[in-house]
């Protein structure tokens, strides 16, 4: 084994941060071949997912300049877990290890350097997870823990604090190619392969150029996505609010009919009303629940492919 190691970087609209962030890698990179801890034929690669800007251009610009940088151009955007795992796919097969990362670097790169002596000591994945969230205004750092904390109590065995900074050995990945779902959530899935794991905590930075790719609204789709990629609890949930509202309902019944008796059935118009409305909101959050896991089902069975290479350039000694 060679300990060759490949950096993987998806990037959508990136041109304003790939000059600095490549300038950063390749100081890490040469600073870790130099002592050798990884081989000379390690590389750091872009994932270009169907940017609309010149990140495409930058990335053969960095190619041409320096064999140290490669780059992968998919047909068009298919978010930023399709092009994280066409990166660790298709560059597999030429790496001992791989570590993936966020093109703005607010992951600190000096723990790549204890990811790969964890990987040497024989440890197949390596999670990046972040010490504190002192950064984070409180609104995130609640938002964040509380999905977390929601995801494992749902069922979905995340890592707590890591996001996708992560290092994944060969065999790591050709378990990891194994899993053929659409609808990716990797975070969710990588826990699931086995294998030895570890964990390696940093503290993570201020973004020093560009804007966020993960705005409140992704956020939230994110979210909803590996809670129903990874668990069906939520429909047990309906399952057993819809229960208990029958109870409620059978109760509320007894009590229209003894009123009734007692000549009293204007009283209650109230009630009759909200609890209309109530189950009419319920019936309809159900459906919008149901549907989401149809609709993923949907999607599976059609089987497209979840991401498709335009074009990809490396060099190799």
């Amino acid at each position: 084994m060679e300990n060759v190691l490949y950096l993987v970087i998806p990037c959508y609209n990136e041109e304003e941060v790939l000059p600095e962030t490549a300038a950063r890698l390749k100081k890490k990179m040469n600073d870790l071949v130099g002592r050798n801890k990884v081989d000379q034929k390690s590389r750091v690669i872009f994932v270009n997912d169907g940017s609309k800007d010149n990140t495409w251009n930058i990335i053969t610009k960095l190619h041409e300049q320096d064999k140290l940088f490669g780059g992968i151009n998919l047909y068009r955007n298919r978010g930023h877990q399709n092009a994280l795992l066409a990166g660790l796919l298709t560059v597999k097969d030429y790496a001992d290890m791989v570590i993936s990362m966020d093109a703005d670097l607010q992951d600190d790169i000096n723990a790549v350097d204890e990811m790969v002596d964890k990987y040497l000591s024989g440890v197949d994945i390596v999670y990046g997870v972040r010490s504190s969230r002192q950064k984070d205004s409180f609104f995130k750092k609640a938002t964040a823990e509380g999905f977390y904390k929601a995801m494992n109590s749902l069922g979905a065995n995340t890592v707590f604090n890591h996001a996708d900074y992560r290092l994944m050995s060969r065999r790591a990945i050709e378990g990891l190619a194994q899993y053929k779902e659409v609808n990716l959530f990797l975070r969710g899935i990588v826990p699931t392969i086995g294998y030895p794991t570890d964990v390696v905590y940093y503290e993570r930075g201020e973004r020093f150029a560009g804007e966020s790719k993960y705005p409140l609204k992704k956020m939230l789709s994110f979210a909803i996505e590996g809670i129903t990629s990874f668990s069906t609890k939520p429909i047990r949930m309906i399952t057993g609010l819809g229960f208990l509202i029958f109870l409620v309902s059978i109760g509320m019944l007894i009590y229209s009919l003894i009123r009734h008796f007692m000549g009293a059935t204007i009283v209650g118009w109230t009630t009759l009303m909200g609890s209309m409305w109530a189950i009419g909101g319920l019936i309809l959050l159900s459906l919008g629940v149901v549907g989401e896991y149809v609709g993923k089902i949907y999607l599976e069975t059609k089987a497209r492919p979840r991401f498709m290479v335009e074009q990809f350039i490396n060099e190799e000694e």
